[in-house]
C-alpha cells in the first residue's frame, strides 16, 4: 500500500506545489495527513518516525530484562511502569505514521528484514542494575533532547504525539539519575559499579544524536522542511554541556581525558565517538543486534494468531453490519 500510494504521487511534485508547500513550512504552519505534501517529506516522515517507534518498541528489550531483578519492589514497580511508557511512545508513533498511509504491519516488516533502522544505542547490552540508572540518566537524556524540539515539527501528528512523550520522558530521565544518585552515594562496589556504567553508556549516547553534520545525508532537507529542528552536531553539543555538571554533582568521571571547559566558545570540548563504531552497529553488528531483531521477530511470529483473529473478527463485525443494511 505504501510503496503504490509513493509511486502515485510522484507526479504531483511540480515546482509550483513545491513552493507553495514550502511556503507553509516557512510561515510556520502544520502540515496534516490530507494536506499535499512532497513524495520525499512523506518519505523523509516514514523513515524518522517509523524508526523513533521501533526504537521506543526494541529499548523495552534492555529494560525489561532487569524488571524481576531489580532490587526492591519500588524500583520494580517504577521500572515496569517506565516500560509500559515506552510501549505506549511506540503506539503513539506508529499511530502517526498510519497517518502518512504505511500500516503498522509494514513498519515492523521493514524493521525486521533490515529496511529500517532503531536506535544504535539498542543495541548494547545492559549488564547490572546500575545501567538501568545510565539508560535513564543518558539515554532518556539524549532523547528528551532530540525529542522536545519534535514537539515544534511541522507534521502535525508527529508534534502532537512528542508533547505526552515528552513529559513521560522528562520522568524517565528523573527516574535514571536517581537511581545513579544512591548507587554514586553508595558503597565504593556501588560506586563503581556507577562509574562502570557511565564508561560503558557514555559515546553510545552521544551517538545517538547521529552522524556529524557534514556526514548526515538528510539532515539539510529535513531542516528545511523543519521535520528536523536542531543539527546532530548542536544536539550533542547541547547534552554534554547539561551531562557534564550532572556528572561532577553524582562524583562520577566522563570518560573523556580531552574533556574540558572552553572559556571562549562557552561550551565544552570533547572527544567525538568513534563513528567506525556507530556504522558498524547501523549495519546490525553491534553487541546486541542479532539479539534484539530475533526477540522482535519471534514477538511478530508468536502474536500472528492474535492478529489473524482480530482481523476475521473486524471481518465478521463488517459482514453483519452489510447484512443489516
Amino acid at each position: 500500500m505504501y510503496a503504490q500510494m509513493i509511486k502515485s504521487e510522484a507526479s504531483n511534485d511540480d515546482p509550483e506545489k513545491l513552493a507553495e508547500f514550502q511556503a507553509r513550512i516557512d510561515a510556520g504552519e502544520k502540515i496534516e495527513p490530507k494536506d499535499w505534501m512532497p513524495v520525499g517529506y512523506r518519505k523523509t516522515l516514514i523513515r524518522q518516525i517509523g524508526q523513533h517507534a521501533h526504537s521506543e518498541i526494541v529499548g523495552q528489550l534492555p529494560e525489561g530484562n532487569w524488571i524481576t531483578r531489580a532490587p526492591t519492589l519500588e524500583r520494580k514497580a517504577i521500572l515496569l511502569a517506565k516500560v509500559q511508557d515506552e510501549a505506549g511512545h511506540g503506539l503513539y508513533l506508529y499511530c502517526a505514521a498510519e497517518t502518512l498511509g504505511v500500516s503498522r504491519d509494514e513498519l515492523t516488516e521493514m524493521l525486521l528484514d533490515g529496511r529500517m533502522k532503531y536506535s544504535s544505542i539498542f543495541a548494547y547490552p545492559t549488564l547490572t542494575w546500575a545501567d538501568m540508572g545510565a539508560v535513564g540518566w543518558l539515554v532518556d537524556g539524549a532523547a528528551i533532547m532530540n525529542q522536545v524540539p519534535l514537539q515544534r515539527t511541522s507534521f502535525g501528528p508527529y508534534a502532537r504525539a512528542m508533547v505526552r512523550i515528552c513529559k513521560e520522558e522528562s520522568f524517565h530521565q528523573r527516574q535514571g539519575f536517581d537511581i545513579m544518585r544512591k548507587m554514586a552515594g553508595g558503597t565504593e562496589a556501588q560506586k563503581r559499579m556507577a562509574q562502570d556504567a557511565l564508561n560503558r553508556f557514555w559515546y553510545p549516547s552521544l551517538m545517538m544524536f547521529g552522524p556529524p553534520d557534514a556526514d548526515s545525508v538528510h539532515s539539510s532537507q529535513s531542516m528545511a522542511w523543519k521535520i528536523k529542528m536542531n543539527t546532530n552536531d548542536e544536539l550533542r553539543q547541547k547534552f554534554v554541556d547539561q551531562t557534564v555538571p550532572q556528572a561532577e554533582f553524582l562524583g562520577l568521571s566522563i570518560p573523556d581525558p580531552d574533556l574540558r571547559w572552553n572559556e571562549e566558545t562557552g561550551h565544552y570540548d570533547f572527544t567525538p565517538p568513534d563513528w567506525d563504531e556507530f556504522f558498524a552497529v547501523l549495519k546490525g553488528n553491534g553487541p546486541c543486534s542479532v539479539d534484539r531483531i530475533a526477540t522482535r521477530r519471534k514477538a511478530w511470529d508468536d502474536g500472528a494468531w492474535v492478529r489473524d483473529g482480530l482481523m476475521a473478527h473486524a471481518a465478521k463485525k463488517r459482514a453483519a453490519r452489510t447484512a443489516a443494511e
